[in-house]
């Protein structure tokens, strides 16, 4: 019988380990399935410390460097994109007391690694021959990722795992009677061990920790050392998780996943390893708790050289922004004959400033490409609905399609369904056992037509639609029947619409035609295909949200309510829906038959605008896809031959996405307009003397900016560390339950992030990794504020991961944003 200081003493520890349980699970970003992919900052977890001590830690976790190896800014130096200025300024910024001259030799060194945490299953390689053998760490890895794999596929394997309790008890009963550790590693008592285990993964968690030699002041440590060894599947959990906590639910796959791999790190320590070894993660432990205590001056020079290569590209927009200050205090006189709100999507800044250049009628303003709706869109004939917003939020309402008449739905509804049973048969019979070995002889011929099309590249038709192609004319994405019918709803939907103006900071001055331009990517064979979408969007492509809002503005209903609301939309202006193709520049205008006759030539014109603009964005982009003659060949041919990239299934570089993103603007648009971005800033349209009360800054800095922290994360990750944080050879890839991830080949852990081939061209990388630079054009005092009022928000500065500047609104003046102090950024020479 226990005593009473035994059972307090028990009680705390098991408190110490649950409390580093929630510490290391906190730590793990999530991942979004290949359907819903977005880009998602993987080092999220640690953005409430400084990102140079947040790289130091995750070193000694993973391995993992947040940095590029110093031959990459050697080279940058040698390229004239680093120079001594640069350098200067960025070591007076780290305060380190050395000369320019001993930073430029650093230039030449690479430095040490960090200790990483001690794991008993790393241990126990040193006694295996590794030359001739599968590694223990490896093998745990397969056989853990092996199993998520299965117990999470609810898509594409036919036959699913059993004992679908919870994933822990799922993997307990499978390690109970698995041979294979015996058969292929030569690993005995894996059954016996497993029967030996707790059917609770806490239990297992706190029993493993007390008998495992980790200091218990390391425990948080050492257990995100542990779901870092597996990360790919520990950001699938983080997701599950996240989803729930989305809908005020709780998710413990992380925790269970936890228990399955220090299981594994239990089953070393008591059957591989003996009392020999145990000197060696003593002193493996003293290493790394040494290296807790020091001043990492190692990689001081590499985020000075980082540091660096941000200033020269800030250098070069501080210039183009304040040369640019005073087209931007010039208003334009007239209204426009055209209003095109595109996606803050980099890759929208190359298409505006082609279609501006088209007239000087136009213009193009800036906002999140879901348009401010919080929707969840159900296609016709599916039961499930998918998310058309940014992970970070939650469905609001619903959209589903329909003709408008019930009778019409239901008919096309019935159709659709047995189009689905039937391609749910066919599937089931070329799965089945059955026709494993008949399948290829019997229906092989029905094929060849279809591969040799395939094959030749022909150009098919544009970018997905978002819906069912039945009586397309009339069959349009709504919102469900329950919204819009009585006065309670149509107030709602006002003030919804109402807010969506006022954040784009159009509420005047409406053009005859207003443009709401959704975007979307086409590319075949490309399990990441999603990931060139719209990433507000929730990995899918803009149409449905601009198709719902241009319906909603075009309503008198809604038009009455925003006039009351002090918004008033003429009745000669129109909106229209369109979707961007950013794989061959080709942009699609939906719902025209319910154009006016007297728009019927505005709206011809503005195809005119859009070919055009579509033709010199193209002649842009073919050098970096390596399309040759962009310059001398004709309009039709230069458009073939992306239509014939783009529908090439072998193609691995159908786009480049967001290769290169590097900054973030919120200004009016004249502040940009005529300047050449390159593809990499986002841009916001932001009017600052419109928002007296600073709630649409305030929207933009809690949003927005932090979509384009992730997007610019993830390029960023995936690039310093493809093995950790990407996803690898696409060459080489396996889809793992339809949806879930991809394997690289047929095993190891899931991969995250993005493959190699949307980063690097073959010869030199297409993104250079750079962290987040923002511009502002609103009053100091009011970023102050949304600073002060929003945690993340300050993490994000305060820990420098992001840069920050404000633009004085109609003047060249920008400062700069460090330690809760603005700093004055000298005029920039002409570059």
């Amino acid at each position: 019988m226990k005593t009473l200081d035994q059972a307090d003493e028990m009680a705390s520890q098991a408190n110490s380990v649950d409390a580093a349980v929630k510490i290391a699970c906190a730590r793990i970003a999530p991942t979004w399935p290949l359907d819903q992919f977005i880009a998602v900052n993987p080092y999220w977890g640690y953005i409430d410390e400084p990102i140079q001590s947040a790289a130091s830690r995750i070193e000694r976790y993973s391995g993992s460097r947040m940095l590029m190896p110093r031959s990459f800014y050697h080279e940058q130096w040698s390229a004239g994109s680093l120079r001594i200025k640069h350098l200067q300024k960025a070591l007076n910024r780290s305060g380190l007391p050395i000369s320019i001259d001993s930073l430029l030799q650093e230039l030449r060194k690479e430095p040490e690694y960090l200790p990483r945490i001690p794991l008993l299953t790393a241990l126990a390689d040193t006694k295996r021959d590794l030359l001739h053998g599968m590694s223990i760490s490896d093998f745990v890895t397969h056989n853990v990722s092996q199993h998520c794999a299965s117990y999470f596929d609810h898509c594409q394997s036919a036959w699913e795992t059993q004992h679908k309790e919870s994933l822990y008890q799922s993997w307990l009963h499978h390690a109970r009677a698995d041979m294979s550790p015996w058969l292929l590693m030569g690993i005995h008592k894996v059954r016996h061990f497993a029967h030996s285990l707790p059917y609770n993964p806490q239990t297992l968690i706190e029993e493993a920790l007390r008998v495992l030699p980790v200091p218990s002041q390391a425990w948080p440590d050492y257990l995100t050392g542990l779901l870092m060894s597996i990360n790919g599947w520990a950001s699938w959990c983080a997701y599950e998780r996240f989803q729930a906590n989305l809908s005020g639910q709780h998710d413990d796959h992380i925790l269970q996943l936890l228990a399955i791999r220090i299981a594994w790190e239990q089953f070393a320590f008591v059957h591989l390893l003996s009392s020999q070894i145990l000197p060696a993660w003593t002193d493996a432990w003293k290493r790394f708790d040494a290296s807790l205590t020091l001043t990492d001056t190692r990689t001081a020079f590499d985020w000075i050289f980082q540091d660096a290569l941000e200033i020269s590209h800030q250098e070069q927009m501080h210039h183009a922004l304040a040369h640019n200050a005073m087209d931007s205090c010039v208003k334009p006189s007239n209204t426009p004959d055209v209003q095109a709100i595109f996606c803050i999507d980099v890759r929208s800044e190359l298409f505006r400033r082609a279609l501006e250049a088209a007239s000087d009628s136009i213009q193009t303003l800036g906002f999140a490409g879901f348009f401010g709706l919080p929707v969840s869109y159900t296609p016709l004939g599916s039961s499930a609905g998918r998310p058309q917003l940014p992970g970070l939020l939650s469905p609001k309402l619903s959209v589903s399609d329909s003709t408008g008449s019930k009778d019409t739905d239901q008919h096309l509804l019935s159709k659709r369904r047995q189009d689905l049973g039937f391609k749910s048969a066919w599937k089931n019979f070329r799965s089945s056992a059955a026709s494993t070995f008949t399948y290829v002889e019997s229906c092989g011929l029905f094929y060849v037509s279809s591969l040799i099309k395939n094959t030749l590249h022909r150009a098919s038709p544009k970018v997905k639609a978002g819906h069912d192609q039945d009586h397309a004319a009339t069959l349009r994405p709504r919102l469900s029947d329950d919204k819009g019918k009585d006065e309670a709803s149509i107030a709602g939907l006002c003030d919804l619409v109402s807010g969506i103006l006022t954040n784009m900071s159009l509420t005047a001055g409406f053009a005859r035609l207003v443009l709401l331009m959704g975007h979307g990517s086409q590319t075949l064979n490309n399990p990441h295909a999603a990931g060139l979408d719209c990433g507000a969007c929730g990995g899918q492509t803009g149409e449905v949200n601009a198709r719902v809002l241009a319906g909603l503005l075009n309503d008198p209903a809604i038009r009455s309510g925003l006039d009351a609301r002090g918004i008033s939309i003429p009745d000669t202006t129109h909106v229209l829906a369109a979707l961007h193709n950013t794989t061959t520049d080709e942009v699609t205008i939906f719902d025209t038959d319910l154009l006016p006759p007297s728009h019927v030539s505005d709206l011809a014109r503005l195809q005119t605008w859009l070919q055009q603009a579509g033709h010199a964005a193209r002649r842009e982009r073919a050098a970096s896809l390596g399309i040759g003659d962009h310059e001398t060949t004709s309009e039709k041919n230069l458009l073939l031959q992306f239509q014939i990239r783009t529908n090439d299934w072998s193609q691995v570089r159908p786009e480049w996405g967001l290769a290169n993103n590097a900054a973030f603007l919120v200004a009016p648009r004249m502040r940009s307009r005529g300047l050449n971005l390159h593809g990499r800033v986002f841009l916001h349209e932001y009017l600052s003397e419109l928002d007296h009360s600073g709630r649409v800054l305030e929207s933009i800095m809690t949003a927005p900016m932090l979509v384009t922290n992730w997007i610019n994360m993830q390029y960023y990750a995936s690039t310093v560390d493809n093995r950790l944080y990407g996803s690898g050879n696409k060459v080489l890839h396996n889809v793992v339950g339809g949806r879930l991830g991809v394997f690289e080949g047929n095993g190891g852990d899931l991969r995250i992030g993005l493959p190699i081939q949307s980063l690097h061209d073959g010869t030199t990388l297409r993104h250079t990794p750079l962290r987040l630079s923002v511009w502002i054009e609103a009053p100091q005092d009011s970023i102050e504020a949304i600073i002060a009022r929003h945690a993340v928000v300050r993490n994000l500065v305060y820990n420098g991961w992001i840069h920050l500047f404000q633009i004085t609104p109609g003047t060249a003046n920008i400062a700069r944003y460090c330690c809760g102090q603005w700093e004055h950024m000298d005029s920039v020479p002409a570059v």
